[in-house]
Order: structure tokens, then C-alpha cells, then sequence
């Protein structure tokens, strides 16, 4: 193989590693929300009287998980270039 084709090989290779990053980061955010809004509604579900407590934590983690879900949309990015 001739020394341009491999570069133009790795190239190709390094341009789609940040959409399989972010494939990968957007996975844990997923299963994190999902978690985070089963175990709120349980816990709704079992004590009632705590609701507005349980709500505010709730979406106090859906916002957590969902920064880390944007940093994994960024990051590639910025360690593209």
C-alpha cells in the first residue's frame, strides 16, 4: 500500500470515531434517566405526601443526566481538532 492511501484510510477512520463516541456517551445518560424517573414514580407511588420533594430530585438528576449527555455531544468535537 502506498503511504497516501493509508493516511487518506486513517483519516477516513479518525473523521467517524467522534459520531461512535458520542453513540457510546449517549448510552449511560439514557439508562440513567430511565433509572431516575422509575425510581421517582415508585417512590411517588409508595409515599404520596413526599411527592414535591421527590419531584424536585427528580429533576434535579434528569438535569445531571442530561448535561452528561451534551458533554458527550461536544467532547468529540472538541478533541477533533
Amino acid at each position: 500500500m502506498s503511504a497516501e492511501l493509508v493516511n487518506l484510510a486513517a483519516a477516513s477512520v479518525a473523521g467517524r470515531m467522534g459520531a461512535i463516541a458520542y453513540g457510546l456517551a449517549a448510552i449511560g445518560p439514557g439508562v440513567g434517566i430511565g433509572l431516575v424517573f422509575g425510581h421517582s414514580i415508585e417512590a411517588m407511588a409508595r409515599q404520596p405526601e413526599a411527592m414535591p420533594i421527590i419531584r424536585t430530585n427528580m429533576f434535579l438528576g434528569f438535569a445531571l443526566c442530561e448535561v452528561l449527555a451534551l458533554l458527550g455531544l461536544v467532547v468529540p468535537f472538541v478533541f477533533s481538532s
